[in-house]
């Protein structure tokens, strides 16, 4: 017998139609496990997400990209397909719609599907050279000062080697997939998901001519802050937070663990993308 998980953010609309999801995939014979993803505004609060069973054929995420960004953090590392159902604003990692849902969850559990596998960041935060945290993220990490702080003043440096210090309200450091996230609204390139790099853009920097810059996969960046820096936290995925200091060194490089998202064969990257941003001109 399959099991199938279905991630469901807490919107009526959206627990309506996991209900129904679940009810029409029980009559296929298929085993469903429930999970309701509770949101939290707090960036320092400890979301304990345990971890997915890993039996489970895929996952279903029912709402925005919030929701698939938690799915991604409960699949932790394992092996297991999500498949994203729009019940969000934006929706850049959802590959279906609420109206083509049963549609395609037909096409699912007849294995007429197939996978893409997305890169993740491996952050690693040590203190006095000790490791205080260790997270994977899908789309991004951010440094960002505080209300009260003044620029954040990040020491940056590649592969070992001193880059520069960025004096900005922060640092965005992103994969391919979150390039349509935060990165992009701080005036970061999109890069497609097929392309393997790390995307490092400051926001808001005081120097103009600190640009978004590229970088390899295989590069590893460092970021320390400068002496007297305060009211600066450090972000993943927007869904946990760490408040960071001078003592701190932030490590980032590529993850070994991918996400796997599945695709359905009809729905194009670059349609999605034009329509998410709006672009107008002709087909042609």
């Amino acid at each position: 017998m399959k099991k199938i998980a279905i991630v469901v953010k807490p919107d009526n609309n959206a627990k309506n139609m996991a209900v129904k999801l679940a009810s029409w995939l029980k009559s296929k014979n298929i085993d469903v496990l429930n999970k309701v993803i509770i949101p939290t505004e707090d960036k320092n609060a400890n979301i304990n997400l345990s971890t997915a069973p890993s039996d489970l054929f895929c996952v279903f995420v029912l709402g925005g990209d919030g929701s698939f960004l938690s799915a991604a953090r409960w699949i932790n590392g394992q092996n297991i397909p999500l498949i994203g159902v729009k019940f969000g604003e934006v929706g850049f990692l959802a590959e279906t719609s609420a109206d083509d849902l049963f549609k395609t969850a037909e096409y699912i559990i007849n294995n007429k599907f197939e996978t893409t596998a997305r890169m993740q960041l491996q952050v690693i935060v040590q203190r006095d050279g000790n490791k205080i945290a260790e997270e994977t993220v899908l789309n991004d990490i951010v440094i960002n000062k505080g209300a009260l702080a003044r620029l954040a003043k990040i020491k940056t440096y590649v592969d070992d080697h001193f880059l520069t210090t960025y004096r900005a309200d922060g640092l965005i450091i992103s994969t391919p997939t979150g390039s349509t996230a935060y990165s992009l609204a701080a005036g970061g390139p999109v890069i497609h998901p097929y392309i393997q790099g790390l995307i490092m853009t400051p926001i808001c920097p005081f120097t103009l001519t600190n640009r978004p810059l590229i970088l390899p996969d295989s590069f590893c960046i460092k970021i320390r802050l400068e002496k007297g820096s305060y009211d600066i936290m450090l972000t993943f995925d927007g869904q946990k937070g760490l408040e960071i200091d001078e003592k701190d060194t932030i490590i980032i490089k590529k993850s070994p663990f991918s996400v796997y998202m599945i695709i359905m064969p009809d729905i194009k990257y670059f349609d999605v993308l034009k329509a998410k941003l709006k672009w107008s001109g002709s087909r042609s």
